[in-house]
């Protein structure tokens, strides 16, 4: 006996999953977009400290940090909807060797605008809600960035295949974290009960400043070796090599923080010491600072001039100067040589120029959609054969 076939329903129609179809704008925004809040906020935190009084500069310096406070925010909840609903992206940018370092900069960005907020930020929320704000974001951030500094170096050595040609100026980012922490830390030091508090987050300070060093002085020779044997690196990479300006810069600026905290918190002997050092450190460091700036300018030229055009990499040029300026206002305060003074103006310029072009640039590419979208293939690549749902 024959019967009657009964139908079939249909086969489910293939859904996009909600994380393509509610925001696909995130699925490939990186960690290195924190770049953009720490370029901003170092304007403000730099622009403070300058020599001389310039009517309304402290206003316009500390909009830059409200600028910075609200990048910050809407980065948080940005790279939260990345991981939520892109996990397999967040995933890759783990296990990629030239994105995992820039996970350093979510901690970077977190101490930047903490530090502004004690240093500009009060005038406008009052110095509770600052000491409060800034306690969260440098607690955040020192974690962040403690975790940073070992996981990524594990993730390099243990799951990532690096050839020695690939070695970067990024490798970096997650080892300059901890300076920024020794650099903004101090600053919480006068708000702690007097004692064993402020003398235990100053040598905690201290600590970081020797985890971030060390760490640094065993890359640094790796990084001016690829350099120098293999040659320049790839033009969208190119801005990169002012990162190294970074750990100089902010070693020094920590260095005279430490100098300026140390009286009535360590004992006396010690106290001394570090205005000594703060001088014997700082000086020939910023003096190799100078050399590397104008190399990597000289590199930055070549690659301009070879056709090198705007990438994320270009926010590179404003942090690591940052901190430079940030070092040199230091070494002008313990020096009094007036030297100093005109160096911090005329890298605070610097500063302000990089700033402005990468911030322009940024703006058009993200109203023109080219920053968030996808990377695109490789010429000559076979087209895929399904639609694309990203």
């Amino acid at each position: 006996m024959v019967t009657a076939a009964q139908p079939r329903s249909p086969a489910p129609s293939p859904t996009v999953g909600p994380a393509v179809r509610r925001v696909p704008a995130v699925r490939h925004l990186g960690p290195n977009w924190y770049a953009c809040v720490m370029g901003t906020a170092i304007v403000g935190t730099a622009g403070a400290a300058l020599p001389g009084q310039v009517p309304g500069l402290r206003a316009v310096c500390t909009a830059f940090w409200a600028l910075s406070l609200l990048l910050l925010a809407v980065l948080l909840v940005a790279r939260s909807l990345h991981w939520l609903h892109h996990r397999d992206q967040a995933r890759a940018h783990l296990l990629d060797p030239a994105a995992a370092p820039f996970y350093g900069c979510l901690s970077m960005a977190l101490l930047a605008v903490g530090g502004g907020t004690l240093t500009l930020g009060r005038d406008w929320i009052g110095t509770p809600a600052a000491v409060a704000l800034d306690t969260v974001l440098f607690t955040a951030g020192t974690a962040v960035g403690l975790a940073a500094a070992v996981a990524v170096p594990y993730l390099m050595a243990v799951r990532h295949r690096i050839e020695p040609g690939q070695a970067s100026p990024v490798w970096l980012l997650p080892l300059v974290a901890p300076m920024v922490s020794a650099a903004v830390g101090p600053l919480l030091v006068p708000y702690l009960p007097p004692g064993q508090p402020r003398e235990t987050l100053l040598l905690a300070c201290v600590a970081m400043f020797g985890v971030s060093l060390f760490a640094t002085l065993l890359t640094l020779p790796v990084i001016f070796g690829r350099l120098l044997t293999g040659g320049p690196l790839p033009l969208a990479l190119t801005p990169s090599l002012f990162l190294v300006l970074g750990p100089l810069g902010q070693s020094t600026t920590a260095v005279g923080k430490f100098a300026d905290l140390a009286p009535g918190v360590v004992p006396r002997p010690y106290a001394e010491g570090f205005s000594v050092f703060a001088v014997l450190y700082g000086v020939p460091v910023m003096g190799f600072a100078l050399m590397w700036l104008a190399l990597a300018a000289a590199h930055v030229v070549r690659a301009r001039r070879e056709g090198m055009r705007f990438s994320m990499t270009w926010w590179s040029f404003t942090f690591p100067v940052g901190t430079c300026v940030t070092g040199a206002e230091a070494l002008a305060r313990e020096t009094g040589l007036a030297g100093y003074d005109g160096l911090t103006v005329a890298l605070y310029a610097l500063l302000v120029t990089a700033w402005a072009v990468a911030a322009v640039h940024t703006a058009r590419g993200l109203l023109s959609g080219v920053l968030l979208a996808g990377p695109r293939p490789a010429p000559g690549a076979p087209r895929p054969v399904t639609a694309r749902t990203t």
